[in-house]
């Protein structure tokens, strides 16, 4: 099976099935299936069979799928036993080029047993997982052969940087899951490792990050240089054993002296042979451009771009000019406001929201949003900061995926590093709080999705609602003048999607920093180097991340147009809102068919 595996956005911090995908679809079913009934379904006995068996299929995949990596199993399922699971898997995982070739093998494997099943026999919800099973594997056999494009490490959404996050937040509900993350603690210089060895195939290869990207990288590790008895590890690892009840003083004791002993042993040098490992390998990566410059960078990117998008559209060159017309109806509506309401120019450098604490902010936002949005049951959420010495290297802020069956704990963390200190903390609590990530997941968890769709995650989905609903944010009662809200948003919008627009010049059409430069300058009056090569190299080193977040929005902005369009004073916010959060994480070439449906049904009400 492919490897359940840590992947990140700019902002969302998740344990992800690698996912998102080609608008593939869906195989015609057998001729000899059943219409369904107009307003409910009805099955024969042979359906119900095969209901059953597909009901088994999935929770053999899902127990497949979060055996591969403690760290994927521990935030998957704070529970085991409730899913008849009493084996934890005490390892980081395989990070191999051998299993990734393994990878297209068993994904053909995987198609095959799911194609047996005829999707029309199938109950509603099943058919959506079908759908979504299908998309995916059909994006993932497309990178088959492009393995050693993979990028495990960059800059702030590598596995290096993004880790001992995931580290630091392993809930210990009891002894046991103290035993078990000592035990995955100590083999993170052998995963890393294999990462390293993984980085020597693609030097040899020629595929190696170029100088500029490595230094990123190195900074990034040299942040985890830390004194064993003095950093977050040891203190948050001391603050989880002090909260077990079942340990006494003395036992509590002994683990906190144990995982010293490991943080020196293990995860201090796994980080400092990272480092030296990637200073050996530089000066042998020759691109210091995008993908576009590799020998199968173009076939490798159009994978990426379907994989981490989901996006409808059937190619890159169709997709860009989407986001082209989304852009340019972003300036429109600024030049809009700005000549209607001229008066707002003279507050962008004065303006705040009524709210500046975190916990106000997302009380705040609660109240806000419920005439919008549907009711969540109750949850409970932890703002934490993220340590100093590790504010460089990560992101402004990023929200931390619950277990399935605790969906109620929830934990945002916020960078304090100056760097973001013009960031709007309000609509960054917007993307990652209420009604953003945090909203987004409890609402989905607390439906009870199959135990598979709850840890295939689409990147592109959360991000671009969160996004979606950070610009909605700018527009509540919050202390702005309404039409700088208004002003802010399409702003953001457009400065996002500027990103998204050079990624694929970039990385897909092999633009240099030259090329970039003339674009910013001319269209933007962007003349400063230093932002023009900080934006470069950030799409240099991180193909489709941003596009992750805007493909997504736009995706979700056509959808609502098309249905205010179409129901015109029919149109409710919520019950949209609603439509988008019920069908949960998927790729958007498989939610757009159920949009259209979504959309018939609401016309025929009036």
């Amino acid at each position: 099976m492919t490897n359940l595996f840590l992947k990140w956005g700019q902002r969302g911090l998740c344990i992800l099935l690698s996912a998102a995908l080609l608008g593939a679809c869906t195989p015609p079913p057998n001729s000899t299936a059943t219409p369904s009934h107009p307003g409910y379904e009805q099955y024969k006995a042979t359906d119900l069979s095969m209901q059953k068996e597909f009901d088994s299929f999935t929770n053999d995949l899902f127990r497949q799928e979060i055996s591969n990596s403690g760290i994927s199993f521990h935030f998957s399922l704070a529970d085991p036993a409730s899913r008849g699971i009493d084996t934890v898997p005490l390892t980081l995982g395989d990070f191999s080029l051998e299993k990734m070739k393994n990878n297209s093998k068993d994904l053909m494997d995987l198609k095959k047993k799911l194609t047996r099943f005829n999707p029309r026999l199938l109950t509603k919800d099943q058919r959506l997982t079908y759908q979504i099973l299908y998309s995916y594997i059909e994006t993932e056999l497309t990178s088959e052969g492009l393995e050693l494009y993979s990028q495990p490490l960059t800059s702030t959404i590598g596995i290096q940087a993004q880790l001992p996050v995931l580290l630091a937040e392993y809930t210990f509900y009891n002894r046991g899951d103290v035993d078990n993350y000592l035990q995955l603690l100590s083999t993170i210089d052998d995963y890393y490792a294999q990462i390293l060895e993984f980085e020597k195939q693609k030097s040899e290869a020629g595929l190696f990050m170029s100088d500029t990207s490595a230094d990123h990288v190195l900074k990034s590790c040299e942040a985890y240089l830390i004194q064993p008895d003095h950093n977050f590890l040891s203190e948050t690892f001391n603050s989880r054993i002090d909260g077990l009840t079942d340990l006494t003083e003395e036992e509590k004791a002994a683990y906190k002296e144990k995982n010293l002993k490991v943080l020196e042993e293990h995860f201090i040098p796994a980080y400092k042979n990272l480092i030296d490992g990637i200073t050996a390998l530089m000066g042998t990566g020759k691109n210091d451009k995008g993908l576009y410059w590799y020998p199968d960078g173009k076939r490798y990117f159009e994978y990426l771009v379907h994989t981490n998008t989901g996006t409808s559209y059937d190619t890159v060159g169709n997709l860009k000019k989407a986001i082209e017309k989304q852009m340019n109806s972003d300036i429109k509506e600024l030049g809009k406001i700005t000549k209607e309401h001229p008066q707002v120019l003279e507050q962008l450098d004065t303006y705040s929201f009524r709210y500046s604490k975190p916990e106000e902010i997302l009380e705040s936002l609660k109240t806000e949003i419920k005439k919008d949005f549907p009711e969540l049951p109750p949850c409970q959420y932890t703002v934490k900061y993220v340590p100093e010495a590790l504010q460089s290297s990560l992101s402004p802020a990023f929200y931390l995926v619950p277990p399935l069956d605790r969906y109620e704990d929830n934990t945002i963390y916020i960078n304090g590093n100056p760097r973001f200190a013009n960031d709007d903390l309000y609509t960054t609590l917007a993307h990652e709080g209420y009604p953003g990530h945090l909203y987004q997941n409890v609402y989905f968890l607390s439906k009870k999705p199959s135990d598979l769709r709850s840890i295939l995650s689409f990147s592109s989905y959360s991000e671009g609602w969160a996004t979606y609903v950070e610009f909605y944010s700018y527009t509540l009662d919050n202390g702005l003048d309404p039409e700088l809200g208004k002003l802010l948003a399409h702003n953001t919008a457009v400065t996002l999607g500027i990103y998204a627009y050079l990624d694929i010049c970039i990385n897909y059409e092999g633009w240099d920093k030259e090329q970039t430069e003339k674009y910013l300058s001319t269209f933007y009056n962007v003349k400063n180097t230093d932002i023009v090569d900080s934006i470069y190299n950030s799409l240099v080193d991180n193909p489709t991340n941003y596009m992750e977040y805007y493909v997504g929005y736009l995706e979700i902005m056509e959808m609502r147009h098309a249905a205010e369009k179409v129901l015109k004073d029919q149109f409710n916010l919520k019950d949209f809102h609603t439509f988008l959060l019920d069908i949960g994480p998927a790729p958007f070439s498989v939610i757009q068919p159920e949009f259209r449906n979504w959309l018939a049904k609401e016309l025929r009400k009036g």
